[in-house]
């Protein structure tokens, strides 16, 4: 099955699941950014409940904006600050110390595209699963796609389905339950080696 969707800040486990499911990964590269969407935030668990990092970005003069050109506003310490807020809710996680080292460098290094940095996001999370994709990318914009399975609609961060995803434990659970579909770094840092056997045993179904 080849998938089409959008990178984004270290997507969710939707994204995920359809990917460790997917035999080819197309990058929608040409569609114009919008707010309110995964391209420039994610959702952790944090000790006060779901919890948004939301990266910055230099809104263009134009009405449309490709999304490939959208530059990051690095005046914020928005890596540092998202960074802290990382290790606040994960250093108690059973995998994140095992997981540290390889994430770190992507909230020290500075990027100028937002692509480029959730394509940087992609590739290492990919290793930390040890998930081998093939990549390819979308050279012009389609508003219908053929032959592939469209998943653009997982982008969208309002509006979610309500995915029939099994449990698993998390940092905060007896604080504040269950919360699916967050960011796949909190699959990864609770689940640590197994996560990718839990992707890989869940759908896409909806409740």
């Amino acid at each position: 099955m080849s998938i089409v969707i959008h990178p984004t800040y270290f997507p969710t486990v939707a994204n995920f699941v359809a990917i460790a499911k997917a035999s080819t990964i197309v990058f929608e590269m040409d569609d114009n950014f919008l707010k309110q969407t995964y391209r420039n935030r994610l959702y952790i668990y944090g000790a006060n409940g779901k919890l948004c990092l939301n990266i910055p970005v230099i809104h263009s003069q134009k009405n449309r904006e490709k999304y490939r050109n959208v530059k990051i506003f690095n005046d914020d310490a928005w890596q540092s600050l998202h960074w802290k807020s990382l290790i606040s809710a994960y250093r108690t996680s059973p995998f994140f110390e095992y997981y540290e080292d390889d994430l770190k460098h992507l909230f020290t290094k500075k990027f100028d595209l937002l692509m480029d940095f959730n394509l940087s996001c992609f590739k290492v999370i990919c290793e930390c699963l040890q998930l081998e994709v093939n990549i390819n990318k979308t050279t012009t914009y389609q508003k219908t796609i053929e032959n592939k399975t469209d998943l653009r609609y997982l982008v969208h961060a309002k509006k979610e389905p309500n995915y029939n995803f099994e449990d698993y434990t998390q940092v905060f659970s007896n604080k504040h339950g269950y919360i699916p579909n967050l960011s796949i770094l909190d699959l990864l840092f609770n689940e640590g080696p197994n996560a990718l056997n839990y992707l890989e045993s869940q759908s896409l179904t909806t409740l």
